[in-house]
């Protein structure tokens, strides 16, 4: 399997201040032309932004409610997606606000290679279209739901993904997530800070394979006829892991080993009703990383659970913090690579337990 040495050529985070019209660029060289587009006000109570290429940049949605996708004035302020970053048309609070020079970070994907096709599996077959990229093993989809349990959508990434997060636009659904570490069988809302759920009703009891991934027939996913967007990820070695931990309830917190150091970590409890959690490399540049934000919540950026971001992983270094590091508590999550830990044109091997 090819390490890919460069990960800010298809994942970057990106920080700027409100109200500049205009281009804003990636750091360094990156050619990162974003497919996948989240954004989020960090000191003020405004949503999680999401827009991608495949619905169209001024489609947007919020991954901290249920709601319905929608576009208005301040979506429209987002103009291009660009070959080394995006571009702003206005300055509404949505993506842009000048309001107290407010502060925002944006998270961007890269795909690239689009298409579409006829869906496959039990029922009547519906339309799909695409955005992907296999390198980096990220897919954007837009497919057209037929309401019966077994229906199939190909996923394009050539692997069988680790991460699948579906929305249903045009009605107010939660966010469905498929976890690897979880299993078809199982499923948890990106939305919400429920625990995971036991039931075959999103994802049908089945494994994604190479090709595709199953619905079942619930309206959060596959209601009939109604059109629905998934992000697909593929585990890519060096690059991006989507695995689980169990808390320790000590500050000398339990070692998550990814094999890089992580530019992005997103997690979640499983067995309890907590929030969402992010990280990243450009609200915490130095260890200790402290700086969270809430995909299911609108709250602004906290400061208060602590974590160290490491060459091969990360750390967690809150006491009995049941969001991030609760005793026996169990995490998913999913990270992607500032740099990896070994490089193709690095020697050497990467042992197990390294920190």
């Amino acid at each position: 399997m090819a390490i890919i040495n460069d990960p800010t050529a298809y994942f970057q985070t990106k920080l700027y201040t409100g109200g500049t019209i205009g281009a804003k660029t990636f750091d360094g060289n990156s050619n990162l032309k974003p497919d996948l587009f989240w954004s989020k006000k960090r000191g003020a109570a405004e949503n999680h932004q999401v827009a991608d290429s495949v619905r169209g940049i001024t489609n947007a949605l919020r991954t901290s409610t249920n709601g319905a996708e929608y576009t208005n004035a301040e979506t429209d302020d987002l103009a291009s997606f660009d070959t080394n970053g995006f571009t702003f048309s206005g300055d509404g609070d949505t993506y842009n606000g000048t309001y107290l020079s407010a502060s925002y970070v944006a998270w961007c994907w890269k795909a690239g290679t689009t298409g579409s096709g006829t869906t496959t599996g039990s029922g009547t077959g519906k339309a799909y279209s695409y955005s992907v990229d296999t390198t980096s093993g990220f897919s954007v989809t837009k497919y057209t739901g037929n309401g019966t349990a077994g229906h199939t959508i190909p996923h394009t990434l050539g692997v069988a993904p680790a991460m699948i997060i579906a929305k249903r636009l045009s009605a107010l659904e939660d966010w469905a997530v498929y976890h690897q570490s979880l299993g078809a069988s199982e499923y948890i809302n990106l939305n919400t800070t429920n625990a995971l759920v036991s039931s075959t009703s999103r994802w049908n009891g089945v494994e994604p394979t190479s090709s595709v991934f199953t619905l079942g027939s619930h309206a959060s996913n596959n209601s009939n006829d109604d059109d629905f967007i998934a992000y697909c990820f593929a585990e890519k070695q060096g690059y991006s892991k989507f695995g689980l931990y169990t808390g320790n309830g000590n500050a000398d917190g339990t070692f998550v080993y990814t094999g890089f150091k992580p530019a992005f970590i997103m997690l979640k409890r499983t067995n309890g009703s907590e929030d969402w959690v992010i990280y990243d490399n450009k609200r915490d540049s130095i260890n200790k990383a402290e700086r969270i934000l809430r995909p299911n919540s609108n709250v602004v950026e906290a400061t208060s659970f602590f974590a160290d971001i490491l060459s091969n992983g990360f750390k967690l270094r809150m006491a009995s913090e049941a969001k991030v590091n609760g005793s026996g508590d169990t995490y998913i999550y999913m990270a992607f690579a500032e740099q990896p830990f070994v490089t193709s044109t690095t020697n050497g091997s990467i042992p197990a337990t390294a920190r």
